[in-house]
């Protein structure tokens, strides 16, 4: 399944919104920032990251979905690997 690039722009500014504050992260553990901040920051880009999969795999079920002309084309074991591998 490919997929769909005009749906993809927001989890790229997704995913490049989680990269900055990975390297926040890092900025604050070589700067010796207190425990909490540090990890109240991790979590949050833990949390972009997540959703960023959640949609990609969402955008493929539906594309599947709408490519399957009444087809048993979707792959759903795969999908659910997908799903869980994000859990």
């Amino acid at each position: 399944m490919e997929l769909d690039p005009s749906e993809m722009g927001k989890v790229v500014n997704r995913l490049k919104r989680a990269q900055g504050q990975l390297a926040g992260v890092v900025r604050m553990i070589e700067e010796g920032r207190d425990c909490e901040d540090v990890v109240t920051q991790l979590s949050a880009v833990s949390k972009a990251l997540d959703r960023a999969g959640f949609a990609i795999i969402a955008s493929g079920m539906k594309q599947c979905l709408l490519e399957s002309d009444g087809q048993d084309t979707l792959d759903v074991q795969k999908l659910e690997k997908l799903f869980l591998s994000l859990a």
